[in-house]
């Protein structure tokens, strides 16, 4: 059956937040570089500014349930953080919630749900897949390696560390495409190369979670 011994509460969302509110701090320059070579650079203040200004919302409005901390989270991603990246993750953040609507915490099969309803949304929204060197090249990877380690019956924390190798490797793999979406796209031929930014942030979310919802 795998670990059974973690759920993961209310307060361990507010957790992962206060986690992403660090990382995105300790990796803003990094994401400004590798934007810079792509993008027009803002990827590390934008992820930064939109995870403090939740980490804050959250600490200021302690949220009463899962999806209503997820929501909250959705509502300051849109409002603070600029480009195609508020919408997204605003898109990701909502459709979690509306996966944990109504539960008090959540099982293993309950997150591996949260972050496929949040990952369909991204895709429907930005409309990208594997190959084309943007945050889908982490995301998809990884869900399809949360889904098979959930169905071996791994606990938790497994299945969240299979989710972000995957999403590393899918990360690494973006340094050798061609972008065919977002802004890098322009690029073309040039954009071959570089590390994607918006994969690599994305990378780092999901490796805070499985940081985070362990034993």
């Amino acid at each position: 059956m795998g670990d059974l011994s973690m759920a993961v509460s209310t307060q361990d969302v507010v957790r992962w937040v206060d986690a992403l509110q660090r990382v995105f701090v300790e990796n803003r320059e990094r994401l400004t570089e590798l934007d810079s070579a792509l993008g027009d650079g803002d990827c590390g203040v934008s992820m930064e500014r939109g995870f403090t200004a939740a980490q804050a919302e959250l600490s200021a409005q302690p949220p009463p349930d899962i999806r209503a901390a997820f929501q909250s989270v959705a509502a300051v991603l849109i409002r603070t953080m600029g480009g195609a990246s508020g919408p997204l993750y605003g898109t990701f953040f909502v459709r979690a919630g509306a996966a944990c609507a109504g539960k008090s915490e959540l099982a293993a099969a309950d997150v591996v749900a949260l972050f496929q309803a949040g990952i369909e949304g991204l895709q429907q929204r930005g409309k990208a897949g594997v190959g084309d060197k943007t945050m889908m090249d982490v995301w998809l990877p990884a869900l399809d390696a949360m889904r098979r380690a959930h169905e071996e019956g791994s606990g938790l924390a497994d299945i969240l560390d299979r989710g972000a190798a995957a999403g590393e490797a899918g990360m690494r793999a973006t340094v050798a495409m061609e972008a065919r979406k977002g802004r890098a796209s322009y690029l073309g031929a040039r954009s071959v190369g570089h590390q994607d930014a918006g994969a690599t942030a994305s990378y780092l979310v999901l490796k805070a979670a499985a940081d985070v919802w362990r034993p």
